[in-house]
């Protein structure tokens, strides 16, 4: 393992030279993904660090015992060679996992569509509900939330609902709400106390950056259009709203959320890239887990990922079979340990790929 670690060291003193360049800071391309690089590699070399001291420790320990001049000096070292050698297996457990090759797209900021499913009113509900969910959770975590696009459901809620989050890491914890979610509980429009089934579908593209799709003016339609729903004297009264049709694939990418008829169409074609960006990365994300047989990440939208049981108290994640009996706090944003859950299992998956290796 040392080996592998002194590599990871070499390159990461190259990346540290190389960022400072004035050829590297003038190709944004190249120096955002050698940014990343540096921090992620920064993170195994610091681990490393506490790696080789309690190799160290243990090395320092060994010799005061052997020599046994020292009684004193002698049952320190006892302790320090135990809580040593203690650390050791988890240390390189931790390293283990950092060595995993990191996913690009991780590190990115996210576009996030919810949208309610079978189930009528209640699913719009629910989908208001899951939007409160990742709000609360997006806070906890101090990532930025910025509506995009509604539409609001009859009895309160969304039918559909977009939003942006930015903050560090975003992607590479929300991916893991992408599929059906499904709720079960008595409806506040049921009359006789029974439980229903709705469900909403969750939506999650990493937000691309303008050097990763590059979109031809001529391939889009533009349409202004006024906006709809609370927003003050502007709303139905101006053309701010914006939609954006890609025509080669039919993409469509809408923003009524901003007063400002140039910032929505920024914002729609932040979207409209991400969306375009999405599809080739569903289709890796696909042909990755039918190699892995993975259902964690799998790209597949249509896939049930998560029960919230009401009468129950308790949400069940279906795809690493998770039960855990909190389901007010998790709705109100407490999701950390879920996301914690699927991440250790994807890891393991890819842990065992590389076997032997690391």
């Amino acid at each position: 393992m040392l080996d592998k670690l002194q590599i990871v060291k070499q390159r990461y003193d190259e990346v540290s030279d190389l960022i400072i360049q004035p050829e590297v800071i003038m190709d944004q391309k190249r120096y955002v993904q050698l940014s990343k690089e540096y921090k992620d590699l920064g993170e195994v070399v610091k681990k490393t660090k506490e790696y080789e001291s309690a190799l160290n420790t243990i090395e320092e320990a060994k010799e005061i015992i052997a020599d046994g001049s020292d009684k004193e000096m002698v049952e320190m070292a006892k302790i320090e060679l135990e809580e040593s050698s203690d650390k050791l297996p988890k240390l390189e457990e931790e390293i283990k996992f950092l060595l995993i090759p990191k996913d690009p797209e991780d590190s990115k900021n996210a576009v996030v569509e919810l949208r309610a499913g079978t189930g009528g009113d209640e699913a719009s509900i629910f989908a208001g509900d899951l939007f409160r969910m990742y709000t609360k959770y997006c806070e906890s975590r101090g990532w930025k939330v910025s509506t995009v696009d509604f539409s609001e459901g009859t009895n309160g809620g969304f039918k559909e609902i977009q939003f942006e989050v930015t903050g560090d890491d975003v992607y590479g914890d929300l991916k893991f709400e992408a599929g059906v979610h499904r709720v079960q509980r008595v409806p506040q429009t049921e009359t006789q106390g029974r439980v229903h089934t709705s469900a909403a579908t969750c939506m999650v593209f990493p937000e691309a950056e303008e050097f990763d799709v590059e979109i031809n003016p001529k391939d889009v339609r533009i349409d202004f259009f006024c906006s709809s729903g609370p927003g003050g004297q502007s709303v139905n009264t101006t053309y701010s709203a914006v939609r954006l049709t890609h025509i080669p694939t039919g993409l469509v990418a809408q923003c009524q959320d901003q007063k400002s008829q140039h910032k929505n169409k920024e914002k729609a074609f932040k979207v409209l890239r991400s969306r375009l960006y999405d599809m080739e990365l569903a289709k890796k994300q696909a042909e990755d887990a039918a190699k892995r047989g993975s259902m964690v990440t799998s790209g597949d939208r249509s896939a049930k990922i998560r029960t919230y049981n009401y009468p129950q108290g308790r949400v069940t994640d279906h795809r690493i079979g998770l039960t855990l009996y909190d389901l007010q706090n998790i709705v109100n944003g407490d999701i950390q340990k879920i996301i914690e859950e699927l991440k250790l299992a994807e890891n393991t998956e890819k842990l065992k790929e590389l076997g032997e290796s690391i």
